[in-house]
């Protein structure tokens, strides 16, 4: 088993949390790896020994919380959709400011694509095989995916003004209605 270096997890850390305290406070399109390492009280050269940019930073961010929503969406299997929909939300709303500052920013697109991506192939393992035959698969799930995209930006930049239990009977309430 290979032993982990401390410093190197010391250093991860500490670029992440800089990254994370500037990505709420100024935003992801005002931040640069010199102000993220200044910052952080380090060397650019420490920065790019562990990432290419800020976007790959980033994307290993995004890429940790996807690992995290994979294993909500695993624990929940065996719940009900409305008790599962609320632990989907909630882990919005645990971190809230993050995502709401990824939702604000114009260059963080491929946050979008990746949460976009991983939300639509989790609906289509919920999808029964004979729902909606006479529309494309593709077509549904991209139509439910971006649906669910657009109810979870508006509900963490604030703009839907309901708590997570009312919000995850809404969205299953939809879904049933869709897939009828």
């Amino acid at each position: 088993m290979d032993k982990i270096d401390r410093r190197i997890v010391k250093s991860k850390q500490a670029i992440q949390s800089t990254f994370l305290q500037m990505l709420v406070k100024e935003g992801f399109d005002e931040i640069t790896v010199r102000s993220i390492t200044e910052q952080a009280n380090m060397g650019r050269k420490t920065f790019y020994l562990h990432y290419v940019d800020k976007y790959d930073l980033l994307d290993k961010i995004v890429d940790d919380h996807i690992v995290q929503l994979r294993q909500i969406c695993d624990q929940k299997k065996d719940m009900g959709i409305i008790e599962g929909s609320i632990i989907w939300f909630s882990y919005f709303e645990q971190h809230k400011l993050f995502f709401a500052s990824l939702f604000k920013s114009k260059s963080a697109s491929s946050f979008r694509g990746k949460l976009l991506s991983f939300t639509t192939d989790e609906i289509d393992k919920k999808l029964h095989k004979d729902s909606r035959p006479l529309i494309d698969k593709n077509v549904f799930l991209k139509f439910l995916g971006t649906a669910t995209m657009g109810v979870l930006e508006a509900y963490v930049l604030d703009e839907i003004d309901s708590d997570i239990e009312g919000l995850a009977a809404q969205v299953v309430q939809l879904y049933e209605k869709l897939m009828i």
